[in-house]
């Protein structure tokens, strides 16, 4: 039995060692020849403009990538580039109370990014994310209330784009 296992464990090894796919255990199908990646600072192209959230994007943005994979952060002739611009940063009522006042409010966020693998121009893509974070509207978005809805945005945005660029789904 003992046998059987070690047979069947090199015969695997065998199968999959040819690959030219690794994959992590987040989800991310990235090839043996992508070693980098470079993120490209992303500009605020907002109507209504927030200081810094192109910093912040930009930031989050490369902490998921160095977090998830493997990958080496370069500034420029990555395997992988990702760039674009903020579009969208909308504050605006959800909900209504009696006295026609906003009840909820809603922070929008949107983001325009455009993707680039040099292993895999079939990959290549240009996408906008976007998402929301509902207040109270007797609140006001200040202080560490917006810093905590801007990065549960970029939260979602990031791994959105993690998940389109790297995971295909």
């Amino acid at each position: 039995m003992k046998h059987l296992k070690i047979i069947l464990f090199s015969c695997y090894l065998c199968l999959f060692s040819g690959c030219s796919i690794k994959y992590s255990l987040t989800g991310a199908s990235i090839s043996t020849e992508t070693k980098s990646f470079q993120v490209n600072y992303f500009q605020n192209a907002a109507a209504l403009i927030e200081p810094g959230i192109e910093r912040d994007f930009t930031n989050s943005l490369i902490d998921l990538l160095i977090n998830q994979t493997s990958l080496d952060l370069v500034k420029s002739n990555g395997d992988l580039t990702y760039e674009g611009e903020i579009t969208e940063y909308r504050i605006s009522p959800t909900t209504a109370t009696a006295n026609n006042t906003a009840a909820q409010n809603r922070l929008t966020i949107s983001v325009n990014v455009r993707f680039f693998d040099k292993n895999d121009e079939e990959a290549n893509f240009e996408k906008r994310f976007s998402f929301y974070f509902d207040y109270a509207g007797s609140s006001q978005l200040i202080g560490s209330q917006k810093d905590a809805a801007v990065e549960e945005i970029f939260e979602r945005i990031t791994q959105d784009v993690f998940n389109a660029s790297l995971a295909k789904w």
